[in-house]
């Protein structure tokens, strides 16, 4: 695998020209050369003004891959709106398209091919089942964008290389302004009260005092923002002036797009006049308007200077405040321009005689990348969000969803969008908490917005697990980025990925993700192939370090070596080795669970031991296995497994193996038919006696002096005396004279 290639759920879209061979044949060359010439260009300058990226022209077709090189969480929205856009370019030249847009899982950064992977594979298909003037939606991206569109759908398609027909959607329109999901507005609002009065009383504050008040509501996508602003701006209904706007993610003229929003709102789509009006009283009136309306691109006034448009909306705002308080939320600031930044602090600094209330809405992002925000002033609060505790998480669901909370509860943690996602995805499909694709872009955005040598951080300790340490993660770091691990860990616990924790080993720093899905998104970004090389590293890591404690660690590493064996395997480059020394760590964890009673964990280890491709003609493995299912009461499937331990032993000529698995086959052929014949078992275990002393396997002999004494009791006889050595084989065993036939087979 290429360094640098990463698994990524991306967007493709497929456009083509219908018609072009004919086209060639009515329109002279040089004419159709410069319609092709527009064509491309006009194809190309709207992907990239949604910040997608051609990945190449094939004839008169157009591929576009939305997510890379950067993953957004509005990927596929914005694909969308390119095909629309698309479509209404292509009418405007005369021309006729098809569309396909199709979400999925896609390796990136390969140097031959931007992209790889079966997404790419069924946009082009579906680009070319859609009829002429047609976009064709897949399910991933239909999913993404069901909020902000209206589509139709179509009869399942039957697409080339796919074995099943796949669902398809018909692009009827897209919404203007809508986002790609909508939050729920009957969720009850649960453990924000604290926050809430913070608002509030910021808001009395102004009202008071007659001041500017900045106020920023800070946390994670999805942690109750919104909401928090909400329950404030209902709360203050009537007693309270509200205008909002909204920074976007990109764009052209997006500086002062939320000013612009909250311009339209109080003066409409041609505001000079009106702003006149809203300004009367003051002297100005007629140059504050000026300067806003050009600032929002409603007039052709030249452009002025920054600090004359913070002045004009300053005075603006004012003149809105001067009967009532004025709160103007603005949302998602992390994605506001430095000018825009600007220019809300020169307000909150400058303004003073009226009641404002500038409610700032944003990410930590905005902290990273504006620091000073957070700093302390006489004017200004930070309200920082963290995750609702697990009490107000479960009166959250359990009010959504009217079940057992638990699941959603623990794959959650505390964020009310996740929350209501699970829920969401649960109540549609029922069965298992899954993570819905909503999310996955959504957490696959913030990978993707970290530095380089974070993300190389944050992908390895994801190899480890939850929690991790950061000497795996140097083990697993490549040798030129080792001395900036510690600086990356830095930044990662400021961003909210990790945070400190307990490490194993002395010495050692411990950390741990901060939310589940987060170190999951981290895992699935890495690709196959050299996921199966950092199991395999971190296995040795682990092995090295855990020195004495290895009993400890035995689980843990087979877990890794099994990884790392079913990547090479799944791959096509199957490891015996690796695969024969993860068999044996899982197979000695197992048979550790099994020492101490824990039969579900022994089956677990053993079965995956078993099941790994140097391990299956393992008799002694099988024996083991077959014997913790006999133990566990799966006495069905114990009887299969043995059988096959049986036959393998006697097929390498192993007679101890093969007369031990037989004793167990015969103590659950015993213990599954009440009626099974006494005399039956009492002739097969004798001759597993004769044939275990001659081998000398004491263990193996107990188990079968045991199975007599248990056809014996069938039969209401008392144990024989037998044999002097009866006793201690029974000590051996486990078993005392009196076993019957529910005592353990091992």
């Amino acid at each position: 695998m290429t360094i640098g290639a990463h698994r990524k759920v991306v967007t493709v879209l497929f456009c083509d020209v219908v018609g072009s061979t004919a086209l060639g044949e009515s329109v002279d060359p040089e004419a159709l050369q410069g319609l092709l010439a527009r064509y491309f260009e006009q194809m190309k300058a709207i992907v990239e003004k949604h910040g997608g990226t051609v990945e190449k022209f094939i004839g008169d077709a157009v591929m576009a891959v939305f997510g890379v090189p950067v993953v957004r969480e509005d990927d596929a929205l914005r694909a969308v709106r390119v095909a629309k856009e698309m479509r209404t370019a292509l009418g405007e030249l005369g021309l006729e398209g098809r569309i396909g847009v199709n979400t999925g899982e896609v390796v990136t950064g390969t140097p031959e091919r931007l992209v790889a992977g079966d997404a790419v594979n069924v946009a082009a298909r579906l680009q070319q089942a859609a009829s002429p003037g047609q976009i064709l939606l897949g399910s991933e991206t239909h999913v993404l964008v069901a909020d902000a569109v209206r589509v139709k759908p179509v009869e399942p398609l039957a697409l080339k290389g796919k074995s099943e027909p796949v669902a398809a959607w018909r692009l009827l329109d897209v919404i203007a302004g809508a986002p790609a999901y909508t939050r729920r507005t009957d969720a009850p609002f649960v453990g924000r009260r604290a926050e809430l009065a913070a608002l509030e009383h910021e808001l009395e504050r102004a009202a008071a005092e007659r001041t500017c008040r900045l106020c920023t509501v800070v946390g994670e996508p999805g942690i109750g923002k919104s909401r928090l602003v909400g329950e404030l701006l209902s709360a203050a209904s009537g007693r309270a002036r509200v205008v909002v706007g909204r920074c976007l993610s990109y764009g052209e003229g997006i500086t002062y797009w939320p000013l612009a929003e909250i311009v339209r709102e109080v003066a409409g789509t041609e505001p000079q006049a009106r702003l006149q009006e809203l300004l009367a009283g003051d002297e100005e009136a007629e140059l504050v308007a000026e300067r806003i309306a050009a600032a929002v691109g409603a007039a052709s006034a030249a452009t002025a200077a920054a600090e004359e448009t913070y002045w004009a909306f300053r005075r603006l705002f004012e003149s809105l405040a001067a009967d009532r308080p004025l709160i103007v939320v603005v949302e998602d600031v992390h994605w506001a321009e430095p000018t825009l930044l600007d220019l809300i602090e020169y307000v909150a600094g400058f303004s003073s005689g009226t009641p404002i209330v500038l409610l700032c809405v944003a990410r930590p992002d905005l902290l990273e990348s504006r620091p000073s925000w957070a700093a302390p002033r006489p004017n200004a609060t930070v309200v920082s969000l963290q995750p609702l505790s697990e009490q107000a998480s479960r009166e959250l669901v359990e009010r959504l969803l009217g079940e057992e909370a638990d699941p959603v509860i623990r794959a959650a943690e505390g964020n009310p969008l996740f929350v209501e996602q699970l829920v969401a995805m649960r109540t549609q499909d029922g069965g298992e908490v899954a993570v819905p694709p909503t999310l996955q872009a959504l957490l696959a955005a913030r990978i993707d917005r970290l530095e380089p040598d974070e993300r190389a951080a944050v992908e390895r300790a994801a190899v480890e697990g939850r929690s991790f340490h950061r000497g795996a993660v140097a083990e697993l770091l490549p040798p030129p980025v080792r001395p900036t691990l510690g600086a990356a860990l830095v930044a990662l616990v400021r961003k909210d990925f990790i945070q400190p924790d307990r490490a194993e080993f002395a010495g050692d720093d411990g950390f741990r993700f901060g939310h589940l899905l987060i170190r999951d998104a981290a895992y699935d970004s890495v690709p196959k192939s050299l996921r199966a090389e950092l199991h395999e590293r971190y296995a040795d890591w682990l092995q090295g370090k855990a020195g004495e404690r290895l009993a400890e660690f035995e689980e843990i590493l087979g877990y890794h070596l099994e990884q790392a064996c079913r990547y090479r395997e799944e791959l096509g480059s199957a490891d015996d080795a690796l695969a024969a020394r993860a068999g044996a760590h899982l197979g000695a964890a197992g048979r550790r669970a099994f020492a101490r009673g824990d039969m579900p964990a022994a089956t677990n280890l053993l079965e995956r031991a078993a099941a790994l491709p140097a391990r299956e003609n393992d008799y002694l493995l099988l024996g083991d296995l077959g014997t913790a299912l006999a133990e566990g009461g799966d006495l069905e499937q114990a009887t299969e497994v043995l059988q096959q331990a049986i036959e393998q032993a006697r097929t390498a000529g192993d007679r101890a193996a093969e007369w031990t698995s037989r004793v167990v086959r015969l103590w659950v052929a015993e213990n599954m038919d009440a009626n099974f014949p006494a005399d039956e078992v009492e002739r097969e275990a004798q001759a597993a006696i004769e044939a275990l002393k001659s081998l000398g396997d004491d263990r193996a002999l107990a188990k079968a002096w045991r199975t007599l004494g248990d056809a014996y009791n069938a039969r209401r006889s008392c144990t024989p005396a037998g044999p002097p050595t009866w006793s201690s084989y029974a000590r051996i065993s486990g078993c005392s004279a009196g076993c019957s036939s529910s005592a353990r087979p091992m």
